[in-house]
């Protein structure tokens, strides 16, 4: 496991890379959809808001290794899913 500083690093850079995935494709896109691109940009702050308070926080009587092994895991899951719902845009 990495330490925290750095998963916590890592966490906020790729949210920075899906606003920024976010911010062209809305401007660039062709549908103007204003409540879809509202509720991908709190999904994207949500997200970020999340796993870095839970990177802290680990869940008591797990094991660490694979406490942070399943976070990173359901960090990818969601992240793939607000690049799905991007490329949609």
């Amino acid at each position: 496991m990495a330490n925290k500083r750095t998963l916590k690093k890592q966490i906020n850079l790729i949210c920075e890379e899906l606003f920024v995935d976010f911010v062209a494709a809305s401007l660039y896109g062709n549908t103007r959809n204003k409540q879809e691109t509202e509720a991908i940009l709190f999904s994207i702050a949500k997200l970020q808001n999340n796993y870095i308070s839970r990177v802290s926080h680990p869940e008591p009587g797990m094991p660490a290794k694979q406490y942070y092994r399943d976070l990173r895991e359901q960090f990818s899951k969601q992240v793939s899913e607000i690049l799905d719902q991007i490329n949609n845009l």
